[in-house]
């Protein structure tokens, strides 16, 4: 206690020495005088509000960047739409409504606005600031560039709100009925990308108002909220504001043959002669005539040979390891089981899944794969490394070869590398993976390039975990309209077909 009162005497001398007062004002803590746009949105409670140096804490302007762009002839008309990221990062965004001079800015103008005496309100749904005028704005330089973030149509149909007067990128849309030759975007037309239905409103006057519906593109546009007839919802439109923001990716229609639908990498009890992978056909098949090839891959460090797949899912020995299927059939949205020669739901002992679901059945734990890969305790690895499955049309797969469909449970081991020559495990274009970059359309065929770094996450070992890979494949759309989601289902011995062919199991939509 003696010590405490000595050193407390000692604080309160120093203090009155150096002047505490003058040091409480320190200059670091001055209020930047530039608000976010996170912050306005922020501050409406459901009344106008006046905007003042007092409620926005000491700042009176806004520094934002112009997306809106009037020169294509589809935006709302009058209304100014401005964005920034100052607060945490978060991309926000506000209207604010100009009349005709609303035209004279337009995308990669940077603004500086005066923020005092205008008013924050609602109006039908939407956020603005009203009450600026030109003389309100200067304009500090132009043909600034722009990132426009992936944002899925899911997201935004779930928080109008975040999404409201931004700029940001659908990847992959695609519509939905399916374009027909004379079919253009004037109108509202329905855009899916794999996650949601968004609709994207083009005028009759619009520069591009009469350019034909693309089989497959991305489309760079803003998001403008609208009522909907329940009070306590917002609806959404999304304009992409010239031709150019339509990125085309596809004109051709690539409808994948067969699907993965679900993964049993790790039975309750030994694995050995029971792993098995669940697949979906979209067309009726008969192997005999249109053979095909599963071929599974564990990558775990000691596994021979060590390193990067240098001859990719044709690799062999103890990383990939192929069979064959080459009889039988499987009827367009019919499930089928490849796997081991143990043909059961969840390892020894379990229910058996029946002899015309399962097209191929190997004994791995006393047999070579088929062409490749040594005789394995297990298929898949049961650890941080990834392990993975890929189906082939054709039974002679390669360094070349381009999967049908494939999927990883985990992403961690040697799995690719770009020098000094591209070794890796080639992936299909699927709802998962882009054998091009869908932003910057570089080339990524391997897993682990570029945006291909989407798996399964592994669940703890020896609890006979089935992966069901529920999603919706739309053929008469040719594209994915739900992307395969991660759905975990802990079987039991007695577990039967129903349980991973039934609730949350994928979709074919015929």
């Amino acid at each position: 206690m003696k010590s405490i009162t000595i050193y407390s005497f000692f604080l309160l001398s120093l203090c009155l020495f150096m002047g505490c007062e003058k040091y409480g004002n320190y200059p670091g803590g001055e209020i930047s005088p530039y608000i976010a746009i996170y912050d306005i949105r922020g501050m409406y409670k459901g009344a106008d509000l006046t905007l003042t140096k007092e409620n926005m804490l000491g700042s009176t302007k806004l520094s934002a960047m112009v997306v809106s762009d009037f020169a294509g002839g589809n935006m709302v008309e009058g209304l100014l739409i401005v964005q920034d990221k100052r607060r945490l990062n978060e991309l926000r965004g506000i209207a604010i409504p100009l009349g005709a001079d609303a035209a004279n800015y337009t995308s990669g103008d940077s603004l500086i606005i005066e923020m005092e005496g205008k008013v924050l309100k609602k109006v039908d749904g939407r956020m603005l600031i009203t009450g600026v005028t030109t003389k309100d704005i200067k304009k500090v330089s132009s043909g600034n560039a722009i990132p426009a973030p992936r944002v899925p149509a899911h997201l935004i149909l779930a928080n109008p709100g975040k999404y409201e007067s931004t700029l940001g990128v659908i990847v992959k849309g695609g519509f939905d009925p399916l374009p027909v030759p004379g079919d253009v975007f004037s109108g509202v037309k329905t855009l899916n990308d794999g996650f949601a239905n968004i609709p994207l409103v083009s005028d009759a006057d619009a520069e591009f108002a009469n350019t034909s519906l693309p089989i497959m593109a991305n489309y760079y546009g803003i998001v403008y909220v609208k009522p909907t007839p329940k009070s306590d919802s917002l609806g959404v439109d999304f304009r992409i504001r010239r031709s150019a923001d339509v990125k085309i990716l596809s004109a051709v229609v690539d409808i994948p043959s067969v699907v993965i639908t679900g993964l049993m990498t790790d039975v309750k009890g030994g694995d050995g002669n029971y792993e098995y992978v669940q697949f979906m056909a979209t067309k009726d098949i008969n192997f005999a005539l249109t053979p095909y090839a599963m071929v599974a891959t564990t990558n775990p460090n000691a596994a021979i040979p060590t390193g990067y797949p240098a001859q990719g899912w044709a690799t062999g020995q103890q990383r990939t390891y192929k069979i064959n299927i080459t009889t039988g059939t499987v009827a367009k949205g019919a499930f089928f089981y490849v796997g081991g020669a143990g043909r059961m739901i969840n390892g020894s002992g379990s229910t058996a899944i029946p002899a015309t679901k399962w097209v191929r059945g190997l004994n791995y734990t006393t047999t070579d794969g088929d062409g490749f890969g040594t005789k394995t305790g297990g298929l898949f690895a049961n650890s941080g490394n990834a392990t993975g499955v890929a189906i082939f049309e054709g039974i002679n797969v390669t360094v070349d070869s381009k999967p049908v469909d494939a999927m990883f449970v985990n992403g961690g081991g040697s799995l690719y590398t770009p020098t000094p020559t591209p070794q890796g495990y080639r992936i299909p274009n699927s709802d998962w993976y882009d054998i091009k970059n869908p932003i910057t359309l570089e080339d990524q065929p391997y897993y682990r390039a570029g945006t291909n770094t989407m798996f399964v996450p592994y669940l703890t070992a020896d609890q006979g975990y089935f992966y069901l890979l529920g999603g919706e494949y739309s053929i008469p759309l040719a594209k994915w309209t739900k992307a395969r989601t991660q759905n975990y289902i802990t079987l039991e011995k007695t577990s039967t077909l129903a349980d991973i062919e039934g609730v949350g199991a994928f979709v074919l939509k015929q």
